[in-house]
């Protein structure tokens, strides 16, 4: 298949490579011409993922029409607050009938946009004339890309109102050390996505501040449960938080030396104000923008998401993050089991 990769950054680079082993042919597009040079040149990015090369067989280009005429499948992995003039670009520059011909776009970019409060596949169809959900999907999962791109073992969800897309990607996209499960759910998938970056900002800040295993355990519990109460909301299925995009990835980034969400929070429980915590991310830490978008989706929808609360104000309105522990924990008493 001819696939399409919007977005050159180490998860771009790590599905490429994946894909390529498996015979396809990719083109892989960077926003930035100088970046897309280096890249072209060096077949590596160094700053991201030292020592993975990127075959000669991979094109890069800085040209958006030139990834999307060929395409088959279109890969989106920008970072989400980019997500919408980057698919405005891409329609600008491609005729009608090329878009049209896509037979699948899939997201795979994590975030709630700020502003709208859209998911990522909402902007999509926002931007992409005459597109519908039958022809989007959403690619999520346990899956840092230090790891896909060598090799390491690794299971995600394709979630598809579409199932024979869902299937299209789980039988173009698994290999020997990257398994893909099939789900119907994809507004749960992207939901789950998003609010677990959340969820690690908090790990990094309880993991900064040197508490312990039961904060963690705890942390993460009622992360699940209040993703799941948004999900709820928006019409998501309780199992799909259970899965493979929720729970398997809200643990993955809770606590993995790679996540940059945890690293964030880190930084912010060491006294960095969010701007210098933010100068010292060599990656897009997507939970920053998230925790704003998720706090304004709660309060829109009615629900209550006290850690995204406490980790918004942590970020946004300077409270301590001392002050924001103390104040999740004297909440009033409720059933485990409540929304």
């Amino acid at each position: 298949m001819n696939i399409g990769i919007l977005g050159a950054g180490s998860w771009g680079i790590a599905l490429a490579v994946l894909l390529h082993s498996k015979g396809h042919k990719l083109t892989m597009w960077e926003y930035s011409a100088e970046a897309a040079r280096f890249l072209d040149e060096k077949r590596e990015l160094p700053s991201k993922l030292p020592g993975i090369i990127i075959p000669q067989e991979i094109v890069i280009t800085n040209d958006i029409s030139a990834l999307l005429t060929p395409a088959d499948l279109v890969i989106c992995v920008v970072p989400s607050q980019t997500m919408r003039q980057t698919l405005k670009t891409a329609a600008e520059k491609t005729p009608p009938e090329v878009l049209g011909g896509i037979k699948g776009w899939i997201m795979a970019a994590k975030g709630i946009e700020t502003g709208t409060l859209k998911l990522m596949t909402d902007v999509l169809m926002d931007e992409i004339p005459n597109l519908k959900a039958n022809r989007c999907a959403v690619l999520s999962g346990p899956s840092h890309a230090e790891e896909v791109s060598r090799g390491i073992p690794t299971t995600v969800a394709a979630a598809s109102e579409n199932p024979e897309l869902a299937k299209l990607i789980q039988e173009n996209f698994s290999t020997s050390t990257f398994r893909v499960y099939t789900n119907d759910d994809m507004r749960g998938v992207e939901l789950a996505a998003s609010v677990k970056n959340v969820i690690a900002v908090a790990a990094g800040i309880i993991d900064g501040m040197g508490f312990g295993d039961n904060t963690k355990g705890a942390l993460m519990t009622r992360g699940i449960a209040e993703m799941m109460r948004l999900g709820r909301k928006m019409g998501a299925k309780d199992a799909t938080f259970s899965g493979l995009a929720g729970i398997g990835d809200l643990i993955t980034t809770c606590i993995s030396r790679h996540s940059r969400n945890r690293r964030m929070g880190e930084l912010i429980a060491s006294g960095l104000t969010l701007e210098q915590a933010l100068s010292k991310m060599t990656m897009v830490a997507e939970g920053v923008e998230t925790a704003r978008s998720a706090y304004a989706l709660a309060q829109k929808i009615g629900i209550e998401m006290p850690i995204t609360t406490e980790v918004y104000k942590t970020l946004f309105e300077g409270k301590s993050a001392k002050d924001a522990v103390k104040d999740l924990m004297m909440r009033d008493t409720k059933p485990e089991f409540w929304g």
